[in-house]
């Protein structure tokens, strides 16, 4: 209940503090409700109508995460609706009660809720036949029409509060989680570097690299949801809002997120291969001595120029921002890894291995990360 509460909390004080997920949720749940106030408002009190319940609540349900998928949810719910309203009507006709109706209706609408055509919305056939049936109302040809008229009403109310009051954009979500996995990826290299001199290898501590770099592939789903719904965002939205001059930032290009991807997987692979040098039932050894501490400088750099990254991603900067002493920097380690990758080929295969798989993980990593220019080339390690 504690750690509830403090998530609560701290998802106010976001909603409080700038825009952000937490505020478009807020927004998002103010413009459900005040939707379904004004369909009542239209429906309940100026037209007076006796069903009513029909138009807030579909207009409750239709202010959705984008205005694409409020306008293809709001056809399938109607359809839905019409459909239960005309079965039910139907069962009332064959039946002599309400049980009997609903005993005739609800098998078959649950079925034909379930096609594929309807998606999600396909239950509202159903519920609309119970609410038609048990409202105890004799099912006639005007309480149908108030029913699905009801429903209309509803659905052009929701689809028009999220079209035209704050249109949901979701290309922030996507910088987000961006300039996120950017950030995590650096700091899974910080901790890899910080505990590698100190921590002999050993399993448990390899155990924890590898937690790391799995919650860096959870940051990258995530990124994947929100590239999904910012494209979705912009269906319906981008050419009204760009007629209006309102039309938002662009989201990084989608080559940033198979960029990242690679870093990720190329971060996974060097953690997997730390985890099995530091597993005594393996053949690979881990080195030893200096070239350990060369290599851990050498994935601090790349973790330092992944905030780099990450930074210019969430400002909106293009291009990379390493300079130009960090990259001199990453060549003469890279350099002196390779003359100590020579020594520990005289001493054995196995370390020799486990050091050259590194080697070529990081350079991986590095190249990644850090683009090579027309300038940059000599000095890239990749390159050395």
């Amino acid at each position: 209940m504690w750690r509830e509460a403090c998530a609560v909390g701290r998802a106010v004080r976001c909603a409080r503090q700038g825009p952000g997920r937490e505020r478009d949720l807020v927004v998002q749940s103010l413009k459900a409700a005040g939707a379904a106030l004004i369909a009542w408002a239209i429906a309940g009190v100026w037209l007076e109508d006796p069903m009513a319940l029909m138009a807030p609540w579909v207009a409750l349900v239709l202010v959705q995460a984008t205005v694409y998928s409020s306008v293809r949810q709001a056809g399938q719910q109607f359809a839905a609706i019409c459909a239960g309203a005309l079965v039910a009507s139907a069962a009332q006709a064959l039946a002599d009660d309400t049980t009997g109706a609903l005993a005739i209706s609800l098998p078959v609408l649950m079925l034909i809720g379930n096609w594929s055509r309807f998606g999600q919305q396909g239950v509202y056939a159903a519920t609309t036949a119970v609410f038609t049936l048990a409202s105890g109302t004799a099912v006639s040809a005007s309480v149908v029409g108030h029913r699905v008229g009801e429903a209309a009403l509803g659905a052009v109310i929701g689809v028009v509060v999220n079209a035209f009051v704050l249109p949901p954009i979701h290309l922030r979500d996507v910088r987000e989680n961006l300039a996120g996995l950017a950030r995590d990826a650096g700091d899974v290299l910080h901790t890899v570097a910080a505990e590698l001199p100190e921590s002999q290898w050993d399993a448990q501590t390899a155990a924890g690299w590898a937690s790391e770099s799995a919650r860096l592939r959870n940051r990258l789903e995530a990124l994947r949801s929100a590239r999904s719904w910012s494209t979705e965002s912009l269906r319906l939205t981008y050419g009204p809002l760009r007629v209006l001059h309102r039309a938002p930032r662009a989201a990084p290009p989608e080559e940033e997120d198979q960029r990242w991807g690679r870093v990720t997987g190329n971060i996974t692979a060097l953690t997997r291969t730390l985890s099995v040098a530091a597993d005594e039932q393996r053949t690979p050894a881990p080195p030893e001595g200096p070239v350990v501490r060369r290599y851990a400088r050498l994935l601090e750099l790349i973790g330092d120029a992944c905030h780099l990254e990450a930074d210019r991603i969430g400002d909106g900067g293009t291009g990379p921002d390493s300079e130009g002493d960090t990259v001199r920097t990453m060549a003469e380690l890279h350099q002196r890894l390779q003359e100590g990758l020579k020594e520990h080929a005289g001493q054995g295969a196995p370390g020799a291995a486990v050091l050259g798989t590194l080697l070529l993980q990081a350079e991986d990593l590095w190249a990644e990360i850090v683009p090579r220019t027309a300038d940059g080339d000599a000095d890239h390690p990749a390159r050395s």
